[in-house]
């Protein structure tokens, strides 16, 4: 399923260790009791429980040993003052906790919540117990897990995604990496998640869109505290309503000479759809001028398809310079394949110079290479890609998606957008940005194709390949969630996007 963002969430991400480190700070340098904090964000997951299901049935929460546990406690503790039908089940024991967790337990007690043992039941009883419950509150493990969720967390885990009720998660959901959004082993996956203090970054990128469900956040009133603590964010959070601004207005008197040629250097035999989607992406999200260099073969077929590109059959290397001499910026990689074509292809767009885009097999030819680091252009692999050009596999890429990135723009410079749920653009010592929300209709070939023409366009209109790189992301998401509206996600089609992108693009003339 589709992740779900709310409009009202900030854009700083942070990694587990700063939002501990923020937390701490409030409490220990400006003298915030953490209970109360702690009775803040059982309120306010509260408060998102009822609003979200008003008629949820008997309440289940499963509570940890950590002081995710005793928001948990809390949470059934606001359940049961309220009227609801509530039991808590302590997935580790309770004689164990300590601190503001063992208070939070006692206020749960004190309110008279049911409070199970999970040393105490049966299989049988867990599942008469699970299967009972119309909604699951995950309060297992916090922030300052990482690795495979070991027993009986593991088991709570499973019964938890096997019962077939919503569930809300606390802070984030058991299981998944706070940092990173990595998974080792089991992992809740929630219906909606109410994380507090700061956004933590494993939310928003690998697993993270697919397990979290609806992401609320709620400072719990320690904004100030969070700015003070020095704690810097890992990345940026960007979605198309942040980032359509940078598009500027169209003066009257525009003419196609303003906003730039884009050619696509695409589609060797048997890949000529891949360089055309390109060039239709590029023309659709504003390019003045979009070429298209590919194999002789395919051009009645480009012209057929998209008659406002000019179209080029090109047999050899040596036939590029003429037509990269005028464009402004080049795409190149979409269906080039890895023969002696393709690489004479990339040969002369590296050694253009020119502002450039590079996807698919360009990145693929150039891992066989020694990396050389070059500015003013974009490189866009998905994890495969990326796992070539380090060096390394695919769950490498996968543990840590924001690491991967920013090696691989240390390695080859300009800018890197790592696609993939939770999209990852690095562009040096900064922090990166991250593009929140995913769509598994994008999961079919030449959504690549489709992203990197769209990105070659608007660098050609905006000059910078970050905004570029950005800016695509998001509206190539946004053209994907508008056209999965009318079509769904099974049998989505790059060419589905392209057609939904002057639509998305209208907003930012609104």
């Amino acid at each position: 399923m589709a992740s779900s963002v709310s409009s009202s969430l900030p854009d700083a991400l942070f990694s587990a260790d700063a939002v501990r480190a923020i937390d701490r700070y409030v409490i220990e340098q400006q003298g915030v009791d953490g209970f109360e904090l702690m009775q803040a964000a059982a309120r306010a997951a509260f408060h998102r429980l009822v609003q979200r299901w008003p008629e949820s049935g008997p309440i289940l929460v499963l509570c940890g040993s950590g002081n995710n546990g005793g928001d948990g406690y809390l949470v059934a503790a606001n359940a049961a003052r309220h009227g609801l039908e509530v039991r808590c089940l302590s997935v580790a024991p309770a004689d164990k906790l300590s601190g503001d967790a063992r208070k939070a337990w006692q206020k749960a007690v004190d309110d008279g919540v049911s409070i199970l043992a999970l040393g105490g039941l049966d299989a049988a009883a867990l599942d008469q117990l699970f299967s009972g419950s119309g909604l699951i509150v995950d309060a297992m493990l916090g922030t300052g897990v990482s690795g495979a969720p070991r027993e009986p967390f593991s088991a709570m885990i499973a019964r938890c995604n096997g019962a077939g009720v919503p569930v809300l998660a606390i802070d984030l959901p058991s299981g998944l990496n706070a940092t990173t959004g990595a998974v080792d082993g089991e992992v809740v996956r929630a219906d909606m998640t109410v994380t507090f203090i700061g956004l933590k970054a494993g939310l928003f990128t690998g697993h993270g869109p697919a397990v979290s469900g609806l992401v609320q956040f709620d400072a719990l009133g320690v904004e100030q505290g969070a700015s003070d603590s020095g704690e810097c964010p890992i990345a940026t959070r960007r979605d198309w309503l942040s980032t359509r601004r940078w598009l500027m207005p169209r003066p009257a008197n525009a003419h196609k000479g303003r906003f730039g040629h884009v050619l696509i250097v695409a589609g060797d035999r048997g890949f000529g759809g891949a360089g055309l989607m390109a060039a239709e992406a590029a023309g659709r999200s504003g390019a003045g001028l979009v070429s298209l260099a590919t194999r002789p073969e395919h051009v009645s077929a480009a012209l057929a398809r998209c008659p406002s590109v000019m179209v080029h059959g090109v047999i050899h290397g040596s036939e590029l310079p003429p037509l990269l001499e005028p464009a402004d910026v080049i795409v190149c990689g979409p269906g080039i394949g890895r023969s002696a074509w393709g690489q004479q292809m990339l040969e002369q767009v590296l050694a253009s110079g020119k502002a450039q885009v590079l996807d698919a097999d360009a990145l693929n030819l150039m891992s066989s290479r020694v990396a050389i680091r070059a500015d003013g252009r974009v490189l866009t692999p998905h994890p495969g890609e990326a796992a070539r050009l380090l060096g390394c596999l695919v769950p490498e890429i996968e543990a840590d998606r924001i690491s991967a990135a920013k090696k691989l723009q240390s390695l080859y410079g300009g800018v890197v957008l790592l696609k993939g749920a939770g999209t990852v653009i690095a562009t040096g010592d900064a922090p990166v940005d991250l593009v929140s929300g995913s769509n598994p209709g994008m999961a079919t070939g030449g959504m690549g194709d489709v992203l990197a023409g769209v990105i070659g366009a608007l660098y050609a209109q905006l000059g910078d390949p970050a905004q570029a790189a950005i800016l695509g992301a998001s509206v190539h998401l946004a053209a994907a969630d508008r056209a999965s509206q009318e079509r769904g996600y099974i049998g989505l089609l790059p060419t589905d996007v392209i057609d939904a992108l002057p639509m998305v693009f209208k907003e930012s003339e609104e």
